[in-house]
């Protein structure tokens, strides 16, 4: 019998689930199994073993695979986008599921671990609501979110609009051909109640009110300065930059700045080929699906280590000239390599004047922020939960990688797999078993779990 067996019949059954190439559909659960299993000890073989690829690839699989905790795979995209198409049917609710049973599967290579089952959890419910598979059709359970997840649109519910489509890159934002787009205020309103963030806020509400009378001076005839709306994001990760920047595209819609308003996230990976010349044309796509919106691109800094990254740099430049009044792009990172990575061209010093600095969050400030997750996934903490958590958040060192919320929502995740284990011996739990979230549940390795998931997810 072979080891991982049931990783091995989880892979056979996404092969099988779809018709798209299968060095695609073995490269999606390759980044999958990666994602989950990444800090699982000994993984590292298993992983290159089942995927028959070379183990030095396992780190960078991981890092590809990381984002489809919060948007679909590419080749789930793919088949999402399908849908409507004459002949094709559904492809996408057997892959998604064929996907999550996968990431179950991989939870067990190597040492089985909380944060590898909870990894697994939230990416493969994660391709299920993608799919349109909602409760109960999706079995598995959602641990709460700080963002909601954005599912992939097919070509008919665009209804024909020419970049209404989420692809990897992912992309996100107040469009829905189902509702009518936030109001201003509404959107106003949602960056207010973030957690923390106050400059942030403020520098957002300033940007927000030049740009609404510059808009005002143009409709009245009178001239307006060429003022450049292109952002820096700087701050540890987990800090909200991904969330404040689909805000900032949604106000940037609600005052006529962008005609869309969708936010388009990508980072070193999606804009770079493997060879110079091809790298031009895969940043220009990715910009276009950007058009009407906000490209938000996370570790910009990395584009500077070498002449492919540059050649990105300078589609980036020569876009955001060719597109400067239909293209909103926010490029975030670390501030020490921000600061270099700006400097590093003149064309990006030119057109990035605004920098945002996203501060770490207090102690109470991961207090609220995990209470919220708590309340809004329907648990309530007891008494000595929050205690708990003081406790840990006091013995964890803050650096630039520390995870902010990202960390706490770790934590919560870890905690819902570790009550469900706890409930395991329990036939019927009442409404007060199945919602309380007790300090046994923050156990003393949840801090170490939180720490491996702090790491950058793109």
């Amino acid at each position: 019998m072979r080891a991982n067996d049931d990783l091995y019949a989880a892979l056979d059954a996404l092969l099988a689930a779809s018709d798209e190439p299968t060095t695609d559909v073995r490269e999606d659960a390759a980044e999958v199994a990666a994602a989950v299993s990444h800090k699982s000890p000994g993984a590292l073989d298993a992983w290159a073993e089942v995927f028959e690829l070379p183990s030095a690839d396992f780190d960078n699989a991981a890092r590809t695979g990381r984002p489809y905790s919060r948007r679909p795979t590419r080749v789930l995209t793919r088949l999402i986008e399908g849908r409507g198409v004459e002949g094709s049917g559904d492809r996408a609710a057997p892959y998604a599921r064929a996907l999550a049973d996968l990431a179950i599967a991989a939870a067990s290579l190597g040492e089985l671990t909380i944060s590898a089952l909870g990894t697994a959890t939230v990416l493969g419910n994660t391709q299920l609501v993608a799919a349109g598979m909602h409760p109960p059709d999706a079995t598995l359970f959602a641990p709460g979110r700080p963002e909601p997840i954005e599912p992939a649109r097919s070509p008919a519910s665009a209804a024909g609009r020419k970049h209404d489509t989420a692809t990897s890159p992912a992309v996100s934002g107040p469009v829905s051909s189902e509702k009518p787009p936030p109001s201003l205020e509404d959107l106003l309103a949602e960056l207010d109640a973030l957690v923390g963030l106050e400059a942030v806020k403020t520098e957002v509400r300033h940007q927000t009110q030049v740009l609404r009378i510059q808009g005002l001076r143009a409709a009245a005839g009178l001239r307006i300065p060429e003022m450049t709306r292109h952002m820096v994001f700087v701050g540890n990760p987990g800090t909200g930059k991904t969330t404040v920047a689909r805000l900032v595209a949604g106000i940037y819609r609600a005052i006529g700045v962008l005609p869309r308003g969708h936010l388009v996230e990508c980072d070193r990976s999606e804009l770079v080929a493997g060879y110079l010349g091809q790298t031009a044309i895969k940043t220009s796509e990715v910009i276009a699906r950007a058009i009407g919106g906000a490209l938000f691109i996370d570790e910009a800094y990395a584009l500077a280590s070498d002449e492919f990254g540059g050649e990105a740099v300078d589609t980036l430049v020569k876009e955001m000239e060719d597109h400067r009044g239909e293209l909103l792009v926010i490029v975030a990172g670390y501030p020490g390599p921000m600061r270099d990575f700006i400097g590093s061209n003149p064309g990006l010093e030119s057109r990035f004047r605004v920098t945002l600095s996203f501060d770490d969050y207090t102690d109470d400030q991961l207090v609220e922020i995990f209470c919220r997750l708590v309340a809004a996934s329907d648990f309530t903490p007891a008494d000595d939960t929050v205690t708990r958590l003081r406790a840990i958040l006091a013995a964890t060192p803050r650096g630039e990688s520390f995870g902010n919320g990202r960390f706490v929502r770790t934590l919560f995740e870890s905690a819902v797999v570790r009550q469900a284990w706890r409930l395991r011996d329990v036939t019927h739990p009442d409404v007060a078993q199945l919602r309380s979230l007790c300090a046994a549940d923050l156990a003393d390795d949840a801090a170490a779990t939180a720490d491996a998931a702090a790491a950058p997810d793109k």
